[in-house]
């Protein structure tokens, strides 16, 4: 080629402009040899329009012209077509629309899907990606987290009708064998129920089944009643995610904000028995880990028309005839599934950042830690803002220290800050 600088595919950045004008028309004034450089006005051809040298009177044209006519020979002058390069675009334009005539171009350095610096042998290729970018086949694309799968399982192979149909028929393959445990109260005895009774069903898993979490789906009481009692059972159930104090778990709104309601239907027994049935399925199932139940009972009267009922406090009557009756409950159960958790996984996963052996392992690491922060956080309760269910997990599940906990979230927020187009959002503490 006839310019020195044709030799070598420069970056776009290191082409001289001012200089660019003198020197094509120092190489190439009075000359016309090839077609693949004309003067303006010129027709262009395919090839030499002769052997025969032919004068042209070029007149020195902007650094602009003489940059964007380089560019184009350089970077859009494939395959025999010659096409038109913008440097604001940073691409081709080829004749009739096609994208045949781009070749390789030169990457620039900057922000979000541009280079971080170019490489040392060869400055027209990319030495390191921005954070959150993966270089593939010569093309930036977001970087995606690998599949989580084999730190933690979020997926069952349940379809919603499916499991609605379990839950209806409460089929002990969803049922999640608990134990119940209460200082208040047992099972299958009658108790007076004018206090506040206090029951859960726990699962252990840190001393049982380490290697799962567990998703609740619904939940099931069978409540007997004496006959002719005028006591109505009052639920209140609370959820703590993965283990740790009372403290430590959320109150279930039912009925509130179209979350579900209790279900009560009677039983064919001699007494007064109803099987009291929460149904969560697929849209608000949620981690758990023990499910706290607080039992209190109303006393339940006619209103003043007659067609109402009023609802009184039990130690409202001062006449102890009229609390009528005692409560005893059959059984409780608990209906969901188990899923996949590897604990030395994620513990390794979690020491990556803090012992990286290149930044491409950290940035993998803390972008797999934040895919399952969110997945995890998705699954919080209904309300305006989600609960920080993943520090809960690190802390009860992983028994992490709270400094570990904090530090881990701190380098969650910082990577979070250097991803493009990211927002983060905020979360309410639940565990200490």
């Amino acid at each position: 080629m006839a310019f020195d600088f044709f030799q070598e595919k420069k970056v776009i950045s290191d082409f001289p402009t001012l200089e660019m004008c003198h020197i094509a028309t120092s190489n190439f004034k009075g000359i016309w040899e090839s077609s693949f450089i004309w003067a303006p006005g010129v027709e262009q051809s395919q090839g030499p329009v002769s052997s025969k040298k032919q004068p042209l009177d070029i007149e020195c044209q902007s650094s602009t012209y003489w940059l964007t006519r380089i560019q184009s020979f350089l970077y859009c002058n494939e395959n025999g077509l010659l096409g038109s390069f913008s440097e604001e675009m940073h691409s081709c334009t080829c004749t009739n629309d096609q994208v045949v005539c781009t070749a390789f171009l030169p990457y620039t350095v900057g922000d979000a899907a541009a280079c971080l610096p170019f490489a040392q042998d060869n400055r027209t290729c990319c030495g390191t990606c921005n954070t959150g970018y993966m270089l593939s086949q010569g093309f930036y694309k977001p970087e995606v987290a690998e599949s989580t799968d084999h730190y933690i399982g979020f997926k069952t192979d349940l379809q919603d009708l499916e499991m609605k149909d379990l839950l209806q028929k409460t089929d002990r393959r969803l049922e999640v064998h608990a134990i119940f445990i209460s200082n208040d109260m047992r099972l299958n005895s009658w108790f007076n129920p004018s206090w506040r009774k206090r029951m859960l069903l726990t699962l252990k898993s840190n001393k049982y089944k380490s290697s799962l979490v567990h998703m609740i789906l619904g939940l099931s009481l069978q409540i007997c009643l004496m006959k002719n009692s005028t006591l109505e059972p009052a639920l209140a159930v609370y959820i703590n995610p993965f283990g740790g104090s009372p403290s430590e778990s959320w109150f279930m709104p039912v009925n509130e904000n179209s979350f579900p309601d209790w279900k009560r239907t009677k039983l064919d027994l001699p007494l007064q028995c109803y099987n009291w049935s929460l149904t969560l399925g697929n849209k608000w199932k949620m981690f758990f880990e023990t499910v706290h139940i607080y039992l209190r009972s109303h006393i339940k009267s006619k209103g003043p028309n007659g067609k109402e009922s009023i609802y009184y406090e039990p130690l409202e009557f001062t006449d102890p005839s009229l609390n009528l009756g005692y409560m005893k409950i059959n059984n409780i159960q608990v209906f969901g599934y188990s899923m996949h958790f590897d604990l030395e996984a994620i513990q390794d996963l979690i020491l990556q950042p803090d012992y990286p052996y290149t930044q491409g392992s950290q940035d993998s690491a803390l972008l797999q830690l934040l895919e399952i922060r969110d997945c995890v956080n998705k699954l919080s309760p209904p309300g305006q803002r989600r609960l920080d269910l993943f520090s809960c997990l690190l802390r009860h599940r992983l028994k992490l220290s709270t400094s570990e906990v904090v530090r881990i979230q701190s380098a969650l927020q910082e990577f979070i800050a250097k991803l493009p187009n990211t927002v983060d959002y905020d979360t309410t503490k639940l565990c200490s």
